[in-house]
């Protein structure tokens, strides 16, 4: 069985809150007793998982990193829509329009992490990257995400613009920001079925995904620095979005 490693409380405590049964283990710091430890342990003894005192050595060899927390674990895969198609069609049509993020050239597993968690928070229902110039899903983005790995599907595409496309075709608006758009941000009707599509910080979007765009908004800037970190922008645009819908 294939198993992956989920560290930081955030992320641990989702996994044992959406799929317990996914959970093959925690390892847990035998030298941490402190409230937010102790906390933790209840809660995973309520979903059942099995805990595994360790030393903070062994936790950072499991995690790859340091930064673990004093938490870990080994988890299975947990199924996930690997389509457009599958997320699209699984929406309630009753819960609103769909609300989309879509990653132009963002490679960075901090800034793709901290993407999933306004994603999530937002109510975002997927969001898509090209298979060839994005990071995928690790042990690094699970936890900067703290949970919204597990909650928010993470579509790797393999023609960012052709899938684009095909989200015209389901009516779904595709809106691109770019610093130099003349409308802004605030400008724009976001109430509807919509792919909100961010390049990395610097670069931006690429070429033929720009052309992609129905629309390209900027971000208003009022002062010295000229664009904002990927995962700032996205959580911008995204609780616009959110608000001009409960809103509306």
């Amino acid at each position: 069985m294939s198993t992956k490693i989920l560290f930081g409380f955030h992320a641990v405590t989702v996994r044992l809150k959406t799929a317990p049964g996914s959970v093959i283990d925690v390892h847990v710091d035998s030298g941490r007793r402190d409230a937010r430890m102790r906390q933790f342990v209840s809660r995973a003894q309520e979903a059942g998982a099995k805990l595994v005192d360790s030393s903070d050595d062994h936790l950072s060899r499991l995690a790859g990193t340091p930064r673990h927390q004093g938490v870990v674990a080994r988890v299975a895969p947990v199924p996930q829509q690997h389509s457009l198609d599958a997320v699209l069609d699984a929406l309630d049509p009753a819960a609103g329009a769909p609300l989309l993020l879509a990653l132009d050239g963002v490679t960075d597993p901090h800034n793709l992490g901290a993407c999933l968690r306004v994603a999530d928070g937002a109510g975002a229902h997927a969001v898509l990257a090209p298979k060839d110039h994005a990071v995928g899903l690790n042990a690094t983005v699970a936890k900067v995400a703290s949970g919204a790995a597990e909650t928010v599907p993470y579509l790797m595409v393999t023609n960012l613009a052709r899938s684009l496309n095909e989200l015209k075709e389901r009516d779904v608006r595709v809106i691109g920001f770019s610093d130099d758009a003349e409308a802004t941000l605030y400008d724009a009707d976001l109430r509807g079925p919509v792919a909100l599509v961010l390049g990395a910080e610097g670069t931006g979007m690429r070429q033929l995904t720009r052309r992609t765009c129905d629309q390209l908004l900027r971000i208003p800037m009022a002062g010295a620095v000229e664009s904002l970190n990927v995962s700032v922008a996205s959580a911008v645009c995204l609780y616009e979005a959110l608000r001009q819908r409960r809103q509306g």
